[in-house]
């Protein structure tokens, strides 16, 4: 829910912007900053203001230096897969560009917000504002569709299932955008991408009307009238541009183990947050590895997704169960799934790295004190 910023609090807010006449809109607040939807430079300059408080509870030498890398670590990431400069000053003068022959520089112009200020020392960075929803609402929105239509705890229709695959490799792709760019987002969720509205300008059909340059001309209201307008891809439609935003934990990586944690970090976000779609996210593994729009096609990917199922054997939570067999209370067995009931009535048929741990005075073929982690 995002709320004006009332004049009294605007004196907390960092230099320049404490006494800026410019509008101040309080979208977001997290543990480690404060998103504002403001101008800046120009009115017409919409701008996203995230603004890093100091830490009370953290000592004064430490918030600096840790405020200070952690704004030039999130610029320099925006500024290398854009490849603009930061812009300072009323003048557009880029003081910041990427290096030239910069592995990723400028391979995700369009997809990632520019950079258009910073003060590291104030704690303060300004990035282009983004229009649109989040992908966490469009997939929401539609699944609420679905259920109002009828469609019950299922994907629903046809059209709906094919939409969302859509989206979903369109997020495979723009990942593997990110990590071909040799960057790692650090916190991949549906919250940190956003629908972009696709806008489009009409032909001009001034001269198809039967009109030329010698035919009397409307000027004034009705000249601009007659211009074609702008339209604008609806807000319930899954169209659009995919953008990544939030890059407060990106670093730069290309480590396959990196990309792979990556991926498995958007895996658990999505399995959370949309339970109903979870059996999709395959198509964001598939668009990763074998989407055009990837950078990570071919062997590349198919290394990563490789290396994805070792971080899913690492990253599950261990189970500590204990096997009754025949006597005792018969409840923990509830916690085995299906047919692991019975592979487990034989200690050598235990799933590989399985770990069980025996009483010293345990009978053979006795497990019933036996403990398992898994």
């Amino acid at each position: 829910m995002t709320s004006p910023v009332p004049p009294s609090a605007r004196e907390r807010l960092p230099i320049p912007f404490n006494n800026s006449p410019e509008p101040f809109e309080l979208i977001a607040q997290g543990a480690e900053s404060l998103l504002y939807k403001t101008t800046f430079l120009s009115p017409s300059q919409p701008a996203a203001l995230k603004i890093r408080p100091v830490k009370k509870w953290r000592h004064p030498t430490l918030d600096k230096r840790l405020t200070r890398a952690r704004i030039l670590a999130e610029a320099r990431v925006l500024v290398k897969l854009s490849g603009e400069g930061i812009v300072a000053g009323g003048g557009g003068r880029k003081v910041k560009d990427p290096k030239k022959g910069d592995v990723g520089a400028g391979g995700m112009r369009g997809l990632v917000p520019g950079v258009l200020g910073l003060d590291w020392e104030g704690g303060w960075l300004v990035t282009e504002w983004i229009e649109g929803g989040t992908v966490k609402e469009a997939i929401y929105r539609v699944s609420r569709a679905r259920t109002m239509g009828g469609s019950g705890v299922g994907l629903g229709g046809d059209d709906e299932v094919e939409e969302l695959r859509g989206l979903l490799r369109k997020m495979g792709e723009v990942v593997g955008k990110l990590h071909a760019c040799g960057v790692v987002h650090g916190d991949l969720t549906t919250s940190n991408m956003m629908l972009r509205p696709l806008t489009t300008i009409p032909d001009n059909s001034f001269e198809s009307d039967g009109h030329d340059e010698t035919s009397p001309q409307p000027s004034g209201a009705a000249s601009a009238s007659m211009q074609p307008q702008p339209t604008t891809t609806p807000n319930d439609s899954l169209s659009g541009d995919l953008v990544l935003i939030d890059f407060g934990l990106a670093t730069q990586s290309v480590s396959d183990e990196d990309r792979a944690v990556d991926l498995y970090v958007l895996e658990r976000a999505f399995g959370s947050t949309h339970p109903r779609e979870e059996e999709l996210f395959a198509c964001v593994l598939d668009a990763y590895a074998h989407g055009e729009g990837s950078g990570m096609q071919g062997k590349a990917g198919k290394t990563v997704i490789r290396k994805l199922e070792d971080v899913r054997m690492r990253g599950r939570k261990k189970r500590h169960v204990v096997l009754f067999t025949g006597r005792g209370p018969a409840m923990p067995l509830r916690l085995l799934r299906g047919p692991d009931l019975d592979v487990f009535t034989e200690k050598a048929l235990l799933p590989k790295g399985t770990q069980v741990s025996e009483p010293a005075n345990m009978k053979a073929g006795d497990t019933s004190g036996a403990s398992l982690h898994c």
